[in-house]
């Protein structure tokens, strides 16, 4: 395999178009095979686009009459791959170009390996996580017009695994003729995060509300609007919590506002989300429009980067359901095929609001590499060249996924990482992914470890002794076992003795306010989760309704014909506290 690179320059072009929205509206030919003796074909820009092989008659998406160039016309460089001397075997004459060179084309390159697809990657760094793995590098910027318009003329299909790209080029390009998935359309929509909430709000998805601002008055009207906190956002080149600001009064407005570069880099504000979890689907989408969601995730970051995945949600299942939906509308919404990630706030009172969509592979799935039947890179794949998509759903009962973050600076961070890694790997079920990069910083992802297991108590156990030498992570990774729960905060003076004693041992536990007579649909759920959740014991206080005139120390339910059973504790009286 040949690992060459090619460097181009050229001008950068950036036609986006912002504007004004007001929140509360809310026959295929197919060319004979060459003879042994006739060089491989790759398609000339200034004709139509390579028939794609692995698409279907039946796809819905159009395509141009395949014209092909020989390869005396076509244009070269001398570091570009050859593909004359390579046989041909299943699907390896598919060549998927992929805009950016990081941890998710260097995972994308991992899984088209095993499924006989070839990935070029442009990326500007020479020795980026993708180039060693990649079937070809070229080096150039991904932004820059000229380089993209090179680089889409060797790919059969043009995808990203950054959505930070020249979209005006890539626009260009689809009018050429040249296959681009997702589509050109869709990156415009969700590299500036404003639109993105413009375009869903006209879809009725469920948002927090937003304005657009374009001075300090502006800032002020929407802190008087929304009340404080109140969040300002960059509208562009965005991410891992780089371009978001919070001002807790209208003091604190203009220091916002400079840290994200000022008015003239483009703002938005969004009126404060009270969210309790911060939730994820990952979403695929094939080329015949058919739609696939993998199961809800729990994000929790730190320092504004995604930390740590548990998989499934710790959540009922009526807010997986309700997810589920709100990112299956998202991406219906949009156009082209692949793999989005939809996060998503869930609030206390159970509001499931959108935050954010990523038209690529994600943080949030990297889990899926080990716990589902197909990977998201796979998936990714498979959407963008045709294939049918994969099963989505776990393999697995659970799974929890955590980033190797940059401890330090430069060869101290590398030896922070190494000792986790070490430990990692003695750990049953924990799978380590290190992506290579050549530098490390503080908080830079420079791989991560996902751990499998039968239930999420264990798998988090797991990497409880993974991270019991680094403290403070320990604590936060870890899920209860014991679940404390009582009809009402009045039971509380005497359920918090078994709180007391279970700190005592050090057994990780939950209290909720879970009443049977009030909100029974909530206790079935509470109790028919506990065991994918990790919760090995519930401890249940019953309040007043036990002393009820058909109130029973164990009942049958209906639903799933399990005995429910109701713990009690003695009291020195008889006032319904037990």
């Amino acid at each position: 395999m040949l690992n060459q690179s090619l460097t181009i320059n050229g001008a950068a072009t950036n036609t986006d178009s912002i504007f004004s929205f007001n929140p509360c509206l809310a026959p295929r030919i197919t060319p004979p095979p060459p003879p042994p003796t006739t060089p491989s074909f790759f398609f000339s820009m200034n004709q139509s686009t390579k028939q794609n092989p692995l698409l279907s008659s039946s796809s819905s998406l159009k395509h141009t009459t395949p014209v092909f160039a020989s390869q005396a016309s076509r244009v070269t460089h001398e570091t570009s791959p050859s593909k004359d001397d390579e046989p041909v075997h299943g699907l390896s004459e598919v060549i998927v170009g992929v805009l950016g060179g990081g941890q998710l084309g260097r995972m994308l390159c991992q899984a088209a390996s095993q499924m006989a697809i070839k990935v070029m990657v442009l990326d500007p760094l020479e020795n980026c996580p993708a180039s060693a793995l990649s079937y070809h590098h070229m080096v150039g910027s991904f932004d820059d017009s000229a380089t993209v318009r090179e680089f889409a003329k060797r790919c059969d299909v043009l995808t990203v695994e950054i959505e930070h790209v020249d979209v005006a080029t890539m626009e260009m390009l689809e009018q050429q003729g040249v296959d681009c998935q997702p589509k050109a359309s869709t990156i415009r929509i969700i590299q500036d995060k404003y639109l993105q909430k413009v375009h869903f709000s006209r879809h009725a998805i469920p948002l927090p509300e937003f304005m657009q601002i374009g001075d300090l008055e502006g800032a002020k009207r929407a802190g008087e609007l929304f009340g404080y906190p109140l969040m300002i956002k960059s509208k562009r080149l965005a991410y891992d919590g780089r371009g978001n600001a919070v001002a807790h009064n209208e003091e604190e407005l203009s220091l916002a506002v400079a840290a994200l570069g000022g008015f003239d880099r483009g703002l938005y504000v969004e009126k404060w989300a009270p969210f309790v979890k911060e939730l994820a689907v990952i979403v695929a989408r094939g080329r015949d429009n058919s739609i696939l969601c993998y199961p809800v995730v729990e994000t929790i970051h730190k320092e504004n980067i995604c930390h740590i995945v548990r998989a499934p949600a710790n959540v009922s299942w009526d807010i997986r359901k309700h997810a589920t939906d709100v990112a299956y509308k998202a991406v219906s919404s949009l156009e082209g095929a692949g793999v989005f990630a939809v996060e998503l706030f869930l609030t206390g009172d159970g509001q499931i609001l959108l935050n954010e969509v990523a038209p690529r592979p994600h943080n949030s799935g990297h889990h899926t590499i080990e716990s589902c039947y197909t990977s998201q890179f796979e998936q990714h794949l498979r959407a963008v060249v045709g294939l049918p998509l994969g099963e989505p759903s776990m393999k697995t009962p659970a799974a929890v996924m955590y980033n190797i973050l940059g401890e330090d600076e430069g060869e101290p961070g590398f030896i922070l990482a190494h000792q986790l890694i070490r430990r990692a790997l003695s750990i049953p079920g924990a799978t380590v992914h290190w992506y290579d990069k050549p530098e490390m910083r503080k908080q830079r992802k420079m791989g991560h470890v996902t751990i499998v297991g039968p239930s999420m108590g264990d798998v988090e156990e797991r990497l409880k002794s993974i991270l019991k030498e680094e403290g403070s992570d320990c604590k936060a990774a870890v899920t209860p076992r014991v679940g404390i729960i009582m009809g009402s905060d009045s039971d509380l003076p005497v359920m918090k003795d078994a709180a007391r004693i279970l700190n005592m041992f050090g057994v990780p536990y939950e209290v909720k306010i879970v009443s049977a007579h009030r909100t029974p649909e909530m206790m079935f759920s509470y109790a028919s989760s506990a065991l994918e959740r990790g919760i090995q014991i519930i401890v249940a206080g019953a309040g007043g309704a036990a002393h009820l005139p058909d109130a029973k120390g164990c009942s049958s339910c209906d639903s799933c014909n399990k005995q429910c059973y109701q713990c009690r504790f003695a009291c020195s009286k008889d006032d319904g506290d037990s």
